[in-house]
């Protein structure tokens, strides 16, 4: 590490290169490089880097009102609040600043909807492979195995099942179980899609058991997966639903969406300091008119075609797996190479791609990418795979 990251705290690895300005697709270094950006923060830059919408919002908000306080209601939070249960199922929205703290907002209200309606029953259903945060508390629900020896002791009350597995998940519900919580596209386990009938089925098995079903669309929501939601893809309707990454584009801020009848917080039981600010809600505004533009989530389901189709037949050129997820998540089984390698090469050559498993790499570009951008990515990943096969 060189000394001029000394003053960092080292919590991830990270190459030494600094980048200093965005535009679209595109990153650029402090050297003056410019690489093709199919991370974008992971699938945080809903609409690119510095995309003009997200910087008039800013700048215009900024000179307004930066922060009021969560002790009262502004314009702007008003307004996404609106926009947000406009489009979905659900009611009231609940402001936070991260994915973690909006999934942990879920924990705590339905744990307090089952000391209200279920006698005190507080238990949680999460899946392995799970990734719902890093508080002690999403860290307990997530089904990462890295996450199980760490930091203990965790909260208890959460009892992980296998994805896709609905036989295992009722044998899993019992009386002091509370709720259901899963990732309609479990994304760090290597892009791994709840299958349609086990989204049914779990819809079912809740509503046999009076128990709440929770979706975490910190990364599926916002247009990512070609609906604005993805629990619209399964026909289904969920009790809550938490949103982050591409809600504000790139600044933070996340949300809790729940029915009204499972509104059941008590002034003083939840809140935080920068919730609901008219800075970041401004920008989500922003976001949420930009994806809901009637033209918007049908050319992000063609750019997804576009790129799974060139990812089939790199599959299918050097000998790799499936491709996997919907919309603009979306992941390659690489077989016997390795994926971390994959990712290093590519950025040799300026593209940004990204390894969450030892053999699966997943893209997670800007929804407003080009076909040609597109082209670029599927050019060096053809090089950097023939290299590895030499």
């Amino acid at each position: 590490m060189s000394k001029q990251f000394d003053s960092i705290m080292q919590i991830t690895p990270r190459p030494d290169t600094v980048f200093e300005r965005g535009e679209g697709s595109w990153l650029f270094d402090s050297e003056g490089n410019k690489y093709l950006d199919c991370v974008q923060g992971w699938a945080v830059n809903t609409l690119g880097h510095c995309a003009p919408q997200i910087t008039e919002a800013l700048t215009s908000q900024a000179v307004r009102l930066v922060n009021a306080s969560p002790a009262f209601y502004n314009g702007p939070m008003v307004e996404c609040a609106d926009l947000l249960t406009k489009n979905s199922v659900f009611d009231q929205v609940f402001f936070a600043n991260t994915g973690a703290e909006a999934n942990e907002g879920a924990i705590k209200l339905a744990r307090k909807w089952g000391k209200v309606h279920k006698d005190g029953a507080y238990k949680f259903i999460t899946f392995d492979g799970a990734f719902h945060g890093r508080t002690l508390t999403t860290m307990s629900a997530s089904g990462k195995a890295a996450f199980a020896p760490m930091f203990e002791p965790k909260t208890p009350g959460f009892t992980k099942v296998a994805f896709n597995d609905l036989d295992a998940t009722e044998r899993a519900i019992d009386e002091q179980t509370v709720a259901i919580m899963l990732e309609p596209i479990q994304g760090e386990a290597g892009v791994i899609p709840a299958d349609p009938e086990f989204m049914k089925g779990l819809r079912a098995l809740a509503d046999e058991h009076n128990l709440l079903l929770i979706v975490d669309e910190v990364q599926t929501g916002i247009g990512r997966t070609g609906t604005l939601f993805a629990y619209e893809g399964y026909g289904i309707e969920p009790d809550m639903m938490t949103l982050g990454k591409g809600l504000g584009g790139g600044v933070p801020i996340s949300a809790l969406l729940a029915k009204k009848e499972v509104c059941v917080f008590e002034p003083g039981e939840q809140g935080g300091t920068y919730n609901g600010n008219p800075l970041m809600t401004a920008v989500s505004i922003a976001v949420l008119e930009a994806v809901t533009e009637p033209s918007f989530l049908p050319t992000v389901q063609a750019r997804s075609e576009y790129i799974t189709m060139h990812l089939m037949n790199l599959s299918e050129q050097f000998g790799m797996g499936n491709v996997r997820g919907k919309g603009l998540l979306l992941a390659l089984d690489t077989g016997d190479l390795d994926a971390a390698t994959i990712a290093a090469k590519c950025m040799e050559k300026k593209v940004l791609i990204n390894a969450p498993q030892a053999h699966a790499i997943r893209l997670m570009p800007a929804l407003n990418l080009s076909n040609s951008e597109i082209d670029h990515l599927m050019a060096v990943l053809s090089e950097v795979l023939t290299e590895m096969a030499e």
